[in-house]
């Protein structure tokens, strides 16, 4: 972070003798070095508390439940193991969010996200427990299929969380937006590649 320069600025000399006469000589102005410091103070401030995105990046999907119901319908549930990355220098909480899986556009399940906290500059893992949609992935039944014989299935996740972060002595409500694009293989539910992106929002009031 590049420091501000602080300027010192001329003070005008009194001449007794000859008023065309005037001083070049530059005096420290305690006026404009405060000033300064300040300044320089307050830019520190917003650079240090200003939010920077969190991050979020798939690293498992693990098969908890596989049952059939007659008379055709699949329970499937997933556990999704999530790398959450705080990167900025207060901590936050946030409340219970959804997070949307999409095939092919539609919602193929969700994953719950529970309320809880993070600290600041800190990585934890978060275990999402998901549910697929039967009657949904019955109707993409060829294209899934196709998927699992080629071992690549590509899909998209959407969650929003809103939170709280305290800086300084008051608390801010944020919210943030993830997108990611995940490349699986739906043989051994292996994450192939993935694309995540994040935007995050700080309320000023």
């Amino acid at each position: 972070m590049e420091g501000d320069q602080i300027q010192s600025f001329p003070i005008m000399g009194i001449s007794s003798s000859a008023p065309s006469r005037t001083s070049h000589h530059r005096g420290w102005s305690w006026g404009a070095a405060l000033a300064g410091a300040a300044t320089t103070a307050a830019a520190a401030g917003v650079l240090v508390c200003r939010p920077r995105d969190p991050s979020f990046e798939l690293i498992s999907i693990g098969l908890s439940t596989f049952h059939f119901r007659p008379p055709a319908a699949l329970d499937i549930g997933l556990t999704l193991t999530v790398h959450a990355t705080n990167p900025n220098v207060v901590p936050v909480r946030y409340g219970a969010s959804t997070v949307s899986i999409l095939y092919g556009g539609a919602c193929l399940g969700t994953a719950q996200l529970d309320a809880g906290g993070q600290p600041a500059t800190s990585c934890r893992l978060l275990h999402l427990p998901a549910r697929l949609d039967a009657l949904e992935m019955a109707h993409h039944a060829g294209t899934i299929l196709a998927d699992v014989a080629r071992r690549h299935m590509e899909l998209d996740a959407e969650l929003e969380i809103v939170g709280e972060a305290a800086v300084l002595l008051w608390s801010r409500r944020f919210s943030v937006r993830i997108d990611s694009h995940i490349v699986v293989d739906p043989v051994f539910l292996e994450v192939v590649e993935q694309d995540n992106r994040s935007e995050m929002q700080l309320s000023l009031v």
